[in-house]
């Protein structure tokens, strides 16, 4: 265990587990700071490349930050693999740089017998209005801003068992950068965001009541996911990362009986680049949901909502509640 950091600057560190830490530098910028990288989840080096800077840049946009600088952090096979492969890699993270506004200023290489790749991000944000994990309220509805199932199209794709259609599909919503949701969760004045990648839904949804001081409720006909996740978690596609997600979860997540074991790892799986997680009070929805479809989000789904603290963090319900509706969508 680390000790703990005490630093007047520090406004935002590990103790939320939040996606990055905030820290300030001025009354008008506070730094916003993280790193992330990971082994190729796709076959492409180039869009490989694109998936891991935008997943490290979405840690920035979870807390409301925009952002400015990244380094580069590469782990490759010299000797293994054609130097044209990094070039392809690198070549993907500058696109997915440029679309963020961000600079490469450098980064470091290392030779390694599996290749892995991706960014330290540096952004800023106006102290105050930073977006966190730790601001949900009781009432709140839950919007997701893209499909789940990268971690079980991933798996997928390494034993070769699915096909062009569901490549692409996936491959697109891990390129697609969260700074237009992280826009519109600004605009509206939200509070509560978090981003869903390697701790699943359920991993990252339990961090933000916890840290909240909430509970939860999602609707599992009301989840988003990615053409052919669902088959092929029945076919046992799982990574390991979402078995284990679903054991940590268990002790603290309530399922409905009728849900089957692929269905709860469904909603703990993996994920890579995955979208935002917003908390929206319910006057905001409307406007929120109609300003994520303006934006072209590749899903804005209401799944759930925040509840008082209750004797589970996460009930999972296999249905919405019959008195809901169809709200949001």
């Amino acid at each position: 265990m680390l000790p703990r950091t005490v630093d007047p600057a520090l406004l935002v560190g590990a103790d939320t587990l939040d996606d990055a830490a905030i820290y300030l530098l001025t009354d008008d910028i506070a730094l916003v700071q993280t790193v992330d990288f990971f082994t190729p989840v796709v076959d492409d080096p180039h869009d490989f490349g694109r998936i891991a800077a935008a997943n490290a840049f979405s840690d920035v946009y979870a807390m409301g930050g925009q952002p400015l600088t990244a380094l580069n952090i590469v782990c490759f096979p010299s000797e293994a693999l054609p130097l044209e492969v990094l070039g392809l890699i690198l070549r993907g993270g500058a696109e997915s740089a440029l679309l963020a506004g961000a600079t490469i200023v450098g980064g470091h290489t290392i030779d390694d017998p599996e290749p892995k790749y991706g960014m330290a991000v540096t952004g800023i944000v106006k102290p105050g209005e930073q977006l966190t994990n730790a601001a949900a309220r009781a009432g709140d509805y839950l919007v997701l801003t893209k499909p789940l199932g990268t971690g079980i199209v991933a798996t997928a794709i390494k034993k070769g068992s699915t096909d062009a259609i569901v490549i692409a599909a996936a491959t697109e919503s891990m390129t697609k950068l969260n700074k237009d949701a992280s826009e519109v969760a600004r605009a509206h004045g939200l509070k509560a965001v978090t981003d869903v990648t390697g701790f699943g839904l359920l991993g990252h949804l339990g961090e933000m009541c916890r840290a909240s001081a909430v509970s939860a409720e999602i609707w599992f006909d009301r989840l988003p996911f990615l053409p052919g996740a669902a088959v092929l978690a029945k076919q046992g596609a799982i990574p390991g990362g979402t078995r284990r997600n679903l054991e940590y979860a268990e002790s603290w997540t309530d399922f409905s009986a009728d849900l089957e074991t692929w269905q709860r790892l469904l909603a703990a799986d993996a994920q890579t680049s995955g979208g935002l997680l917003l908390s929206v009070p319910e006057p905001l929805l409307q406007a929120v949901l109609a300003d994520l479809q303006d934006r072209r989000s590749l899903v804005s789904a209401v799944i759930g909502r925040m509840l008082p603290p209750g004797a589970s963090t996460i009930s999972l319900f296999s249905l919405a509640p019959a008195g809901l509706g169809r709200v949001g969508l």
